[in-house]
């Protein structure tokens, strides 16, 4: 298990190293040049190369990543002479647009993010797993079918669509909850929920219909393994025999479908937080593509590259909690 977790973690690190090469590469060879956005329209040549020396830009390729890469475990100094920035561990870089410290922007940002997936998931594990199972247990009858087309109709919605006729219809028509504005948890966690079930619900909707077939479908198979005939015919409860030994080995892909989905959107839902106004990492992000802030942009991407790997690899250690017929 030991030498197991010490390769996913080799792994983990070079996946978030390609990632910010791929990454730092696009960026290097896109059109659009930062020193002279930063400079302005009315720029001299000499005071667009100190922005470029400032910035870093003016060294080779592979110089530039290497520092970037140094700096996350380090932290590194920008420019030199009377401009030298140092940017402290670990160090993401510097926006383009407001020349704070990416890594600054990103934890001020996470926490809404987090908020929102985090509470998003509960809500659609909890009815995604809900409907799943007992359509499973009551296959091919109207409750199977009639949980089955909802989940269908549920992923056909957009989620700025159903993000719409929540508010419309809950904030608008009925004045049943404010209009989401982010409220810390510590600061006041009623506050807290009320302001994000909204945005719940929105995500919820979608991910809990996709939840409900993959759930379906995997304890439609795993009821029929001889393991559970087995069981039946032991004369154990039926509570134990669908819960103790049919949900825990039908996990298994909805665990993974669960850890690809929490890490992804733990580095921000761009629409969601857009519609709603949140303050998170996807609102951010979508602001950087706007302007083109390149260093923003990086930060977010191998955050969000660091969340799905990670949760991954959570969900690989889990296998063997769940179903004990996984070893390592």
């Amino acid at each position: 298990m030991i030498l197991y977790l010490g390769r996913r973690l080799l792994a983990v690190a070079g996946v978030l190293v390609a990632v910010a090469a791929v990454t730092f590469t696009i960026f290097y060879v896109l059109p659009s040049d930062p020193a002279a956005a930063a400079c302005g329209k009315s720029c001299s040549v000499e005071r667009l190369a100190a922005i470029r020396a400032h910035m870093g830009l003016d060294q080779p390729l592979w110089r530039q990543f290497a520092g970037f890469v140094t700096g996350i475990f380090t932290g590194r100094t920008m420019g030199s002479g009377q401009y030298a920035l140092h940017c402290a561990f670990p160090c993401l870089g510097y926006s383009y647009e407001n020349s704070e410290a990416v890594w600054d922007l990103l934890m001020d940002r996470l926490p809404v993010s987090a908020s929102l997936a985090v509470g998003a998931a509960v809500l659609w594990l909890v009815l995604g797993l809900g409907a799943g199972v007992t359509a499973a247990l009551r296959k091919d009858t109207l409750t199977d079918r009639a949980l089955m087309v909802g989940a269908v109709a549920a992923a056909s919605l957009p989620v700025y669509f159903t993000s719409m006729m929540l508010i419309y219809g809950l904030i608008r028509t009925a004045g049943l909850l404010p209009y989401p504005q982010y409220v810390p948890l510590t600061g006041d966690p009623v506050r807290w929920a009320s302001n994000l079930l909204l945005p719940w619900l929105a995500l919820a909707v979608l991910y809990a219909a996709m939840y409900a077939r993959q759930s379906r479908s995997s304890m439609i198979e795993t009821m029929a393994e001889p393991y559970i005939r087995t069981a039946r015919a032991k004369g154990l409860p039926r509570r134990t025999v669908v819960v103790k030994h049919g949900l825990r080995a039908g996990m298994t892909p909805v665990l993974t479908l669960f850890g690809m989905d929490l890490g992804g959107l733990l580095a921000g839902a761009v629409i969601t937080e857009s519609i709603f106004g949140l303050p998170g990492v996807g609102r951010l992000f979508y602001g950087a593509l706007s302007t083109g802030d390149q260093p923003v942009i990086l930060g977010v991407t191998l955050l969000a590259a660091a969340f799905i790997v990670v949760a991954n690899l959570a969900v690989d250690l889990l296998y063997a909690v769940v179903d004990p017929r996984v070893r390592y």
